[in-house]
C-alpha cells in the first residue's frame, strides 16, 4: 500500500514527464489518499482546462481515468493534520497526504520535494 498525493496522481493522468516513473513507484501497490484527493485532481484538470483550451477533449478524457486507478480515499484526522500542518510548515492539504503515510506506516508517492521530505522526517 502506498499514499499517493494530487501531483503524483496528475502527472499519470495528464502523461507529464514524471509520469512513468510515478507507475513505477506504485506497480502492485494499492493506493490510499485522503478524501481530498478528488478535488485537487478536479482542480488541476480544471486549471489544465483554463490554460489550454485547446487540449480540451484530451484533458478530458484524461480525467475520467481517475475514477479507474481505483484510489481508496480515507478520512484523516484533521485536528492532526492542523497540528502537523503547523509543525512542518505545509499546507494543511499537503499535511493531510503526510499525515496519512505516517499514519499507515506507508511511503508517500510524491513529485513535491517539501512534502516528500516532511514525510521522511516522521
Amino acid at each position: 500500500m502506498k499514499v499517493v498525493d494530487a501531483s503524483a496522481i496528475c502527472a499519470v493522468l495528464f502523461a507529464e514527464e514524471e509520469a512513468r516513473s510515478i507507475k513505477e513507484r506504485v506497480a502492485g501497490s494499492a493506493m490510499v489518499a485522503p478524501t481530498l484527493l478528488s478535488y485537487e485532481v478536479a482542480n488541476a484538470c480544471w486549471k489544465k482546462l483554463r490554460r489550454h483550451p485547446e487540449l480540451r477533449p484530451d484533458v478530458l478524457a484524461a480525467y475520467t481515468l481517475f475514477a479507474r486507478l481505483g484510489i481508496r480515499q480515507l478520512r484523516i484526522n484533521l485536528g492532526a493534520v492542523v497540528l502537523l500542518a503547523e509543525a512542518t510548515r505545509l499546507s494543511v492539504y499537503d499535511a493531510a497526504y503526510v499525515w496519512l503515510a505516517r499514519a499507515l506506516g506507508v511511503e508517500l508517492v510524491s513529485l513535491d520535494r517539501r512534502v516528500l521530505r516532511a514525510a521522511a522526517d516522521g
